[in-house]
């Protein structure tokens, strides 16, 4: 299990440090604590946090923030996760992603697979639209 400083957590959430600080001192976050009594939040913390980031108290639907080609999209069910596994055969891909502690496996074409550039622990979205699954990456 990897833990990560309350600064690296929150580049990874994309808040602010002061604002994940607040998150821990109420509870929202769970952290482990060292032995000097500094917070660390493990990565499926960071998974869960961004899975459930979508909603804000407004009621509006939160955009992941903005990285390499995808600027935005139609879609409001989007699940951030990790990619545990592709695999590819013929013309179609299978990838699964684990959202928080949940895994969601898509099965989509080869060459959305190799234009994506999908490897295993890239960060992607699941974009959910009525029985279909897309798999979005930003570009690097």
């Amino acid at each position: 299990m990897a833990l990560l400083t309350v600064r690296a957590a929150a580049d990874r959430l994309g808040v602010s440090y002061s604002a994940l600080k607040q998150w821990i001192y109420k509870g929202t976050v769970r952290t482990v604590r060292t032995g000097g009594g500094h917070h660390r939040v493990s990565d499926a913390e960071i998974d869960r946090m961004l899975a459930s980031q979508g909603k804000v108290s407004r009621g509006r639907t939160r955009r992941p923030r903005a990285t390499g080609m995808l600027v935005s999209i139609s879609g409001r069910n989007q699940l951030r996760g990790i990619v545990e596994e592709v695999r590819a055969d013929g013309l179609l891909a299978q990838v699964r992603l684990r959202i928080g502690d949940q895994r969601l496996t898509a099965v989509i074409t080869r060459d959305a697979v190799d234009e994506l550039k999908l490897r295993r622990g890239d960060e992607a979205l699941a974009i959910i639209k009525s029985t279909e699954v897309m798999i979005a990456k930003g570009a690097a």
